[in-house]
């Protein structure tokens, strides 16, 4: 009986330890490891079809990249409004500063560009971040742009004002101010203001800039934005 008890014991003794350290399955490609689902960037496909497209035909080095939301993307024959120039345009829709951060790396540094183009934080504060928080973007991705590019120049395109967007003017005004405060410190950026010219003479957006979604440009808003950009490149 003794013999009996003592190796049930032991059998309980090696089951428990074997429970205690068997391995943990491992978490699948489509959880992170807190567990949560992994959700891929909305942007990928955009980010790898200028991968692909820059494989096949790779852009020289030492040009412009105009990066940011889709009011670069948008633009008609971009690289031909700005002529004497090479130009690559880098706008994926929808983007905010933290997205242009996140992909710089891949769309923009391997590229070498002299000088990069920004448009962003128009569709940050649309939805909802604020002022600080758009400051806080554009120097982490100056940052980001200067580690690998130290001499690379900044053009910083201020937030236009868009009409479906007006009750938002004040945090607009705002992050332009910051912007243009923290662009003034820096010799190698200049700060353009499309803001102000885009303004009518009773203080509003002028209409005839804007198609009918009162967000995004027509050929006369893309005209004024190059009179206004190419004096600083």
């Amino acid at each position: 009986m003794t013999r009996l008890l003592n190796g049930l014991l032991l059998l309980c003794l090696f089951a428990t330890g074997a429970c205690q350290h068997a391995p943990r399955p491992l978490a699948t490609t489509q959880e992170h490891a807190s567990g949560s689902a992994y959700v891929p960037s909305p942007y990928e496909a955009d980010i790898l079809a200028f991968e692909t497209a820059d494989r096949l035909e790779p852009p020289p080095h030492g040009g412009i990249v105009f990066v940011g939301s889709s009011s670069i993307r948008l633009w008609p024959n971009l690289p031909q409004a700005f002529p004497g120039h090479v130009v690559v345009n880098r706008g994926f829709g929808g983007s905010m500063l933290p997205d242009v951060v996140q992909f710089a790396p891949r769309i923009v540094v391997p590229l070498a560009p002299a000088t990069v183009v920004i448009y962003a934080g128009d569709n940050d504060i649309g939805r909802g971040r604020m002022p600080s928080q758009v400051l806080a973007d554009y120097r982490n991705l100056v940052h980001l742009l200067r580690r690998s590019l130290p001499d690379v120049r900044i053009v910083m395109v201020s937030i236009k004002p868009s009409p479906s967007r007006w009750a938002l003017v004040d945090r607009m005004r705002e992050a332009n101010a910051l912007l243009a405060q923290e662009v003034a410190r820096d010799p190698r950026a200049r700060f353009v203001d499309v803001f102000t010219p885009m303004l009518g003479a009773d203080g509003l957006p002028r209409p005839e800039l804007y198609v009918a979604d009162a967000l995004h440009m027509t050929p006369a808003g893309y005209a004024l934005w190059q009179q206004r950009i190419a004096p600083a490149l």
